[in-house]
């Protein structure tokens, strides 16, 4: 216990510390939202890597998954560092770079107010993130509680409000730069911290290729198997593409194709300093997301191993929730490793919930306070309102996670399991066509908004009326996604074409001449 105190106490005084030391980054509203976009390759990659995993992935998505598909549930880790990073950079990363900056643009709403000329579309861009992204803030705290029951007994209301409030110390003071420094030191926790924790559980079966035998012998439970017999076939939990294919492939394309459409995540890419640092960091994050995230998902696929620990109810469901699966196979470990878990799941969720106040609270203030309620903010005032609202936006998502957890309101977690396909549905499309395609139309977006939103909230309140593949949120989240890449140039081509202009003076960030010396750019002649 003394070990685990130790090792939490000097991790929260190094985050603290370092938002302290970077509030000379954050005295305007560039430096506090994108560090100046002067942020190198290793920590906007880091950045990017810890805003994408959080506690959620590593508790939640990597037990439910991982007892679902078996070790095919690696495969969706696989998908997050090939399709949610390194093409997500490749795609994304030197075109949002050069146009944000070319259109002043901060956030993404501000991006679609500036790239189609309206108003409108930016105010309800940051209504969609205001409603959807607060419920996904208060998922981050539900992975803690089980974790922090383990290792210290302590209530899971204590361990909340003191992660948020610790969390809220950083933001507020150093802004985005603190935040990149943090997730860089809690990116090398979580890439060693997953490292030791896979080889501790397989080494508690035998080892790698014994715990693969094991997960040969495992069989479904008989309600588990319905109309696909094939299930129940022995093996099935270690083979290549696991029991359900077709539903394993709608969790690879939520979470990975869903960054492309995510605020937080986007606006990673505004803040990078250079094109040499957009390559390499697109190298950085992908291995990083291959370690992580392909960790995350290859732990959770033995967890049927740990039945015994878990129990399993008649319906084949773990006892006590998807949830409980990897606190069970945690249980067994040395106590240091215990404390190495416990800060591996702090410093995911801690960053993540960083990007995502600072998101919001620079959303809000940009987006919508500014200029619409109060007219005159100058970039101090700008300031003071985004610390401020932080401290609203964090208080919020505890205050949610709170009640959800002592009453169990089902309302809200089915509000966060939606928030995720509803803000990706709604901004994925309209943003990538944005970057590429001149005759992308305002209507277009405007259509993408509501098309994805309504869908997933009908998703939430009425499911069952769903054709049964799109009853799953993560089914219907990755369908808004897809369809809203059709949605969009199809009513482009319909509607009035946006001004040429305006679309000329866009993508003319594109095309400016540069000087650079010869030696840096070698042409194929003399």
């Amino acid at each position: 216990m003394v070990i685990k105190a130790i090792m939490l106490v000097a991790f929260f005084a190094l985050m603290v510390g370092i938002g302290l030391y970077c509030r000379k980054h954050a005295t305007n509203v560039d430096g506090f939202v994108l560090g100046g976009r002067s942020v190198g390759p290793w920590l906007t990659a880091f950045a990017y890597g810890t805003s994408y995993f959080s506690a959620v992935i590593f508790v939640g998505y990597a037990g439910q998954f991982g007892w679902k598909y078996g070790v095919a549930a690696t495969w969706i880790g696989i998908g997050n560092a090939l399709i949610g990073s390194l093409m997500a950079w490749g795609v994304l990363g030197r075109r949002t770079r050069i146009m944000t900056q070319h259109l002043n643009s901060a956030t993404m709403p501000e991006f679609f107010g500036k790239r189609f000329s309206s108003k409108d579309l930016k105010i309800a861009a940051s209504a969609v993130i205001f409603i959807f992204l607060i419920p996904y803030t208060a998922s981050l705290y539900n992975g803690l509680s089980r974790l922090f029951a383990m290792a210290f007994n302590i209530d899971y209301s204590i361990c909340v409000i003191v992660m948020a409030i610790l969390t809220g110390i950083y933001v507020i003071a150093g802004g985005y730069m603190a935040t990149a420094i943090n997730d860089f030191i809690q990116g090398i926790i979580m890439i060693f911290g997953i490292i030791a924790v896979i080889a501790a559980v397989l080494g508690s079966k035998g080892g790698f290729l014994a715990s693969l035998g094991g997960m040969s012998n495992v069989e479904a439970a008989a309600a588990e198997v319905g109309a696909n017999p094939d299930m129940g076939l022995p093996g099935i939990f270690n083979s290549f593409f696991g029991p359900d294919p077709l539903n394993l492939l709608g969790v690879v394309i939520l979470t990975s194709l869903g960054t492309w459409g995510l605020p937080q995540m986007v606006q990673k890419f505004y803040a990078i300093k250079s094109e040499k640092a957009i390559n390499k960091g697109m190298i950085i994050s992908t291995i990083f997301a291959f370690i992580v995230a392909g960790g995350c998902y290859f732990l959770g696929g033995f967890g049927r191993l740990f039945s015994d620990v878990i129990g399993v109810t008649e319906s084949g469901a773990p006892v006590g929730g998807f949830d409980a699966v990897v606190p069970a196979m945690l249980s067994g470990l040395p106590d240091i490793l215990i404390a190495v878990v416990v800060i591996l799941v702090l410093s995911a969720s801690m960053s993540t919930l960083s990007s995502l106040v600072l998101a919001s609270s620079s959303t809000l203030t940009l987006d919508f306070i500014k200029d619409n309620i109060i007219k005159d903010m100058d970039e101090k005032k700008q300031v003071r309102w985004m610390r401020s609202l932080i401290v609203v936006f964090i208080a919020i998502s505890v205050a949610l996670a709170i009640v959800q957890y002592r009453s169990n309101v089902t309302f809200i977690a089915q509000l966060m399991g939606v928030s995720w396909g509803a803000l990706a549905g709604a901004f994925l499309a309209p943003f990538l066509y944005g970057l590429y395609w001149k005759r992308t139309s305002k209507a277009a977006c405007g259509v993408s908004f509501v098309f994805s939103t309504v869908v997933m909230i009908l998703n939430m309140l009425v499911r069952p009326s769903f054709p049964p593949i799109l009853q799953s949120p993560i089914n219907a989240g990755a369908f808004c996604m897809l369809a809203g890449l059709i949605i969009v140039p199809v009513v482009s081509l319909i509607t009035k074409a946006p001004d040429q202009k305006l679309v000329n003076d866009a993508f003319s960030s594109y095309e400016k001449k540069v000087t650079v010396r010869q030696s840096e750019a070698l042409g194929d002649e003399n």
